[in-house]
């Protein structure tokens, strides 16, 4: 324990030394007589019951007409902040959004209570989601009649493609979201939307052209053109139209005014595209019907089917919806993520949403990257697949590889296909199968990270996570039935969380579970709980789509160093783990660890959830945990374990040493760890025990059942400083008392004193008094007995810092004046610097003033002396102190507002807010409420506030202040 404020007065001093993907939007009809419908292609515009709604000032409708643009994905609460006011949101942001949807909530659906979501704005984890369907939303009946548009051409039916088109295209009445300008004409929504029409009219031209009907697409095309006016493909068959039309001088006219606006905004001359249909302009080959085509050419449709049941990964396709529909966007998108995840699942049902845009058909290709039954499938091997499947002769395919990519790229120049390249092992492996022209969409999975392609092909990356609660929870849904699911919402839950969320894991589970409809999800889950930390129960009928399986072939593609450091991650305790730890673990150098760390994070074993911090699966844990025991003896898997725990014990004393405030020496040894971590100052030593806190915690009840006694109470004494520092007074009791236990199981007198000791500023700051003198009793007796004068003075010092908490200022000025002499022989300028801050405290409390101000310059003086930062905020709370008792609050602020900024700049936030806590009291009390609410919210920002009790006095006087009118 170390010296400290007393905490009786207004605030303590401390001082101490898949199966998921997005849900379709499909709200449900309301009754004739209340039936919606909504209208964003032209302006916004929203009819119930045969009679339009006002829909309110010019935010509420840009709020409405994003939900619209998004047609049933959700909309994050940034993004709508962001869209009413660019970058100067006001504080109230999030408050005049929420307002907005509840006031759009009540004009949908009148008397809806005031906090239901009602039918129509449900609420997402962090936004919103408007429901609709294509019934009720000419977005959606629109996107629905181009897909019939795009299948009935593909079908060779351009009569009835033609139909379609021309139907979707009456339902635009102007620009999307028209009159919300500028920015209907600027967001990303918007413009995508927009993009779809473009590409609407499009189709809509090549349909006609095909049956010898421009002529019937003549007014879209001009429209489409006049919004994309550097559209070269828009423009050329507008020339076509108006060719077809009988307008050749006006079409003539149109390229001369296209080609001029291209030289003038973008420095280039026209297209192959549109010079072509100018040369058939002028050589009159436009006829108005087509007779006796040509062949066409082949038409692959090679997908494998949708899951019939895709639920959840909202956020993932509507981000690739947004991706694809933007005029000049990535024509690669790349799906990564861990083993189980779903990617292939995405892939293919993002293949079958986009297919209709790309009428040329689809290529689909499982390239064995990471799979344990055939070798990884060659470039080649795929390209001559891909070739026969465009109608090239297999003996017409070259045999060399970039000859074969050649003809490839050749093939689809011109043409539309989405590309499909499913299980890709690495960048090489693909980079003969993209397109070598825009016009195609190419979506690659892989368990590995494909960086190169982000560069190299200007691939966007969609990085695929684990699914939330609620779509894990509708992955079980269909198989296990509503009733099911119902009866035993806990049982599911349960089920779900051993699943770890892994749609691999539950889609076995569910398999498992539609086969067996009497078996209820109680039982399910507890077979699933009687094998923790196993892959028990996770193999389906194919032992190789199993999980065992599924996660052996990333395994196996690691190197042999990666392979073992995988292995040995279930040793590791706490929830995470650093690129240092693992090195610790794996006992390499730094920079090894590092590359061993990053070869597993882009196989996706490991995942970085923090910077710097990587975690792992809880199912891949429990894999890598079976490989242990199968490949590592145990004497290796025991060197591990002890070399993890000699890293964090000699990393833990470096941090230690930087903290030290009234200890002259460390109080804990480094013991025989190699190559601990060091630290620049007290600022990184405090963020690396906040980093690392839940693993020391484990390691010290770890080390503790181990019987290795020593090595608990000096890691539970090494982050003494740190749960003092960040106001951590809960856990540094848990965790103490484990290390006192273990120091009463060694016999450990000097570690039980110390421990002893400890406890009681845990109980100090708490204000537990009664344990704090308790504990302190039995560490001055082993204190004694050992004859450790040192810290005998200290815990005497520690005793006063009690008695004044308990209103006793005369006692303490005895006490520390009593101590003073013997603390100077320690010859330790930052104990008498505690010690007179304490003396200091109580005579301020007694009204002595002028005393508490010469105790205050004394520590001052000996605290810059020994550039002990901490004890230079301590003698500025002091002369705070003195001045409030002399009824001089300006001084007073003055003073604690020092206090405040020292106690940051050494890395104490929790006296920071303590001390702060005290200004703000001082301010209220002198009727000044907005500093004071300034200063408390300040405090309560800096301290876990649940564990200290002035947090917790805070956050409630705060919530109170708030809520009153």
């Amino acid at each position: 324990m170390s010296t400290g404020r007393p905490p009786g007065t207004p605030g303590p001093w401390p001082q101490a030394s898949t199966l998921i993907s997005p849900v379709t939007v499909s709200g449900v009809r309301a009754e004739a007589d209340e039936a919606i419908d909504f209208s964003v292609l032209g302006s916004i515009r929203v009819v119930r019951a045969g009679a339009e709604l006002h829909l309110g000032a010019r935010q509420q409708r840009l709020v409405l007409a994003l939900l619209l643009a998004r047609a049933g994905s959700p909309v994050s609460l940034t993004e709508l902040v962001d869209l009413l006011w660019d970058d100067d949101a006001p504080a109230s942001a999030a408050n005049v959004v929420h307002r907005h949807v509840g006031a759009l909530r009540r004009l949908l659906e009148p008397g809806l209570p005031t906090r239901s979501a009602g039918r129509y704005l449900p609420r997402e984890l962090s936004g919103y989601r408007l429901h609709a369907d294509e019934d009720s939303l000419d977005l959606l009946k629109f996107r629905s009649l181009s897909r019939l548009a795009g299948r009935s051409l593909r079908d060779g039916d351009p009569e009835s493609a033609l139909r379609h088109s021309l139907d979707g295209l009456r339902l635009w009445r102007g620009r999307c979201a028209a009159g919300l300008e500028p920015a209907s004409r600027l967001h990303p929504a918007f413009l995508a939307v927009e993009a779809e029409r473009a590409q609407a009219v499009r189709e809509a031209a090549d349909a006609a052209e095909r049956c010898g009907r421009m002529s019937a697409v003549l007014v879209p095309l001009r429209q489409a053109a006049e919004l994309h006016p550097l559209d070269e493909s828009l423009q050329s068959r507008l020339l076509l139209a108006l060719a077809a039309d009988g307008r050749q001088a006006e079409a003539v006219e149109t390229y001369r005014v296209v080609r001029r606006r291209l030289a003038d905004e973008l420095g280039i001359d026209p297209g192959e595209e549109l010079r072509e249909a100018y040369d058939r302009l002028l050589h009159q080959r436009t006829p108005a019907a087509r007779t006796g085509s040509p062949a066409p050419l082949p038409r692959p449709a090679q997908l494998p089917p949708d899951l019939p049941f895709f639920t959840g990964r909202g956020d993932l396709v509507a981000e690739a919806r947004a991706l694809v529909a933007r005029p000049g966007g990535p024509t690669v998108l790349a799906i990564d993520g861990m083993p189980g995840i779903g990617k292939t699942t995405l892939a293919v049902h993002l293949a079958h949403e986009f297919a209709a845009a790309y009428p040329d058909g689809q290529l689909y290709v499982d390239l064995r990257g990471y799979d344990g039954r055939e070798p990884a499938m060659s470039p080649a091997e795929a390209l001559r697949g891909f070739l026969g499947s465009l109608g090239v002769p297999q003996d017409g395919i070259p045999a060399e590889l970039h000859a074969q990519a050649g003809l490839y790229r050749s093939s689809l120049a011109g043409r539309r296909l989405l590309i499909v390249l499913d299980n890709c092992r690495d960048a090489e492996q693909i980079r003969h199968l993209l397109p070598g022209s825009p016009g195609c969409l190419v979506i690659v999975t892989s368990r590995g990270r494909l960086s190169t392609l982000l560069t190299t092909a200007g691939a966007h990356p969609l990085p695929v996570g684990l699914p939330s609660i609620d779509e894990a929870r509708a992955a079980l849904l269909r198989p296990l039935g509503d009733g099911r699911v119902a009866t035993d919402p806990a049982a599911v839950d349960a089920i779900i969380a051993r699943c770890g969320r892994l749609p691999l894991a539950l889609a076995v589970v569910a398999a498992r579970a539609a086969g067996l409809p009497r078996t209820s999800p109680a039982q399910i889950a507890a077979e699933l709980a009687e094998a923790p930390g196993s892959l028990d129960g996770f193999d389906g009928d194919d032992p190789q789509t199993g999980l065992r399986a599924v996660f052996s072939w990333s395994y196996q593609a690691l190197s042999a160093p990666a392979a073992r450091l995988f292995r040995l991650l279930p040793i590791h305790p706490g929830p995470d783990i650093s690129v240092a730890g693992a090195a610790g673990l794996a006992g390499v150098a730094l920079r090894t660890g590092r590359t061993l760390v990053g070869e597993l994070s882009r196989a996706h074993l490991i995942s970085e959830d923090r910077p710097g911090r990587y975690r792992t699966h809880d199912l891949l844990l429990a894999y890598a945990a079976e490989l242990g025991e199968e490949h590592d003896s145990p004497a290796e898997r025991a060197a591990a374990e002890l070399r993890c725990l000699r890293f964090y014990r000699a990393t833990s004393f470096q941090a230690h040493r930087r903290l030290l405030t009234s200890e002259y020496h460390p109080m804990i040894e480094p013991g025989p760890g190699e190559a601990p971590l060091r630290f620049a100052d007290q600022g990184e030593a405090m963020r690396w025990f906040a980093a690392e806190r839940p693993v020391l915690t484990a390691l010290v009840a770890r080390a503790a059942r181990q019987g290795r006694h020593t090595e608990a109470w000096q890691l539970a004494l090494g982050m003494q400083q740190f749960f003092d520092r960040s106001g951590r007074w809960v856990e540094w009791t848990t965790t103490g008392e484990v290390a006192l236990d273990a120091a009463r199981a060694g016999g450990d007198l000097v570690g039980q004193a110390r421990m002893h000791r400890s406890l009681a500023g845990a109980a100090y700051f708490r204000h537990e008094h009664e344990a704090a003198l308790g504990h302190l009793d039995r560490a001055v007796e082993l204190l004694t007995r050992l004859g450790l004068l040192g810290e005998l003075i200290r815990a005497n010092i520690n005793r006063a810092m009690i008695l004044g908490a308990q209103g006793r200022h005369e006692d303490v000025v005895r006490a520390v004046s009593a101590a003073l002499g013997p603390a100077r022989t320690v010859g330790d300028d930052k104990l008498l610097a505690d010690a007179l801050a304490v003396l200091g405290v109580s005579n301020a409390e007694l009204g002595r003033a002028d005393e508490a101000v010469r105790c205050a310059e004394q520590a001052m003086a000996l605290s810059r002396g020994a550039q002990y930062r901490l004890g230079i905020a301590e003698a500025w709370e002091v002369f705070g102190r003195a001045h409030s008792a002399r009824r001089e609050l300006g001084m007073a602020v003055d003073c604690w507002r020092e206090a405040a900024v020292a106690y940051q700049e050494a890395s104490a936030p929790a006296p920071a807010a303590e001390v702060l806590a005290l200004l703000g009291d001082a301010l209220a009390a002198a009727g000044e409420q907005d500093a004071a609410l300034r200063a408390w919210r300040e405090a309560l920002a800096l301290i876990p506030y649940a564990q200290t009790r002035t947090g917790r006095r805070l956050a409630d006087l705060l919530a109170t202040v708030t809520s009153s009118p």
